[in-house]
């Protein structure tokens, strides 16, 4: 999911003008992460819509391949191929990684292209894990965020769906079928 932004929440207090003059009165700017920063590391499994998240205070070559250990670990024996769907980040192709590789002979590694992330299908997902982990929320430390990301995945893994590429289409009338339907004549 990468770094977390610093984002501007309300302050804790009112700010007094420096001057006699009368201004209105403002509010300091709280930058709610408050310089913590960390990275979330993600695998997900449209079919099935499991989802599994480990976060990690730095992105590093060492955490990016301990995560493929974690979620090799993960994904059930049985499965025989594992196909994962990569941007073109630089520990992704790092040769620690292309020994896990050469290690674990079920996986595989697809590169998307550049400027094509909608191809992957967890994008949409972290959207999702945003919105029930971080958003509107106030951390002090890099923990409580990591917590924060466990406990939604804990609560999107209990109500887990497939996951189904592209819009919903809503209040879509059903097309008849054929080009050249005959109108319906009506007799006065």
């Amino acid at each position: 999911m990468g770094p977390q932004a610093a984002k501007s929440y309300p302050g804790q207090r009112l700010v007094k003008p420096a001057g006699p003059e009368a201004e209105r009165a403002r509010q300091e700017i709280d930058y709610g992460r408050r310089g913590v920063a960390g990275y979330v590391f993600g695998a997900f499994q449209p079919a099935t819509g499991g989802a599994f998240t480990a976060t990690y205070e730095r992105r590093t070559t060492v955490n990016w391949v301990d995560f493929l250990g974690r979620v090799e670990a993960w994904v059930d024996s049985s499965v025989e191929r594992i196909y994962a769907v990569l941007d073109n980040l630089n520990v992704h192709s790092a040769p620690d990684v292309l020994l896990f590789g050469l290690l674990h002979p079920r996986w595989e590694f697809v590169f998307q292209p550049k400027y094509a992330a909608y191809l992957n299908l967890i994008e949409p997902w972290w959207k999702v894990l945003r919105s029930l982990a971080l958003k509107g929320r106030r951390f002090e430390a890099w923990a409580e965020i990591g917590r924060a990301v466990e406990r939604a995945t804990a609560y999107w893994n209990e109500h887990k769906h497939p996951f189904v590429w592209g819009r919903r289409r809503r209040h879509r009338q059903r097309r008849r079928p054929g080009i050249a339907t005959v109108p319906k004549l009506t007799t006065i």
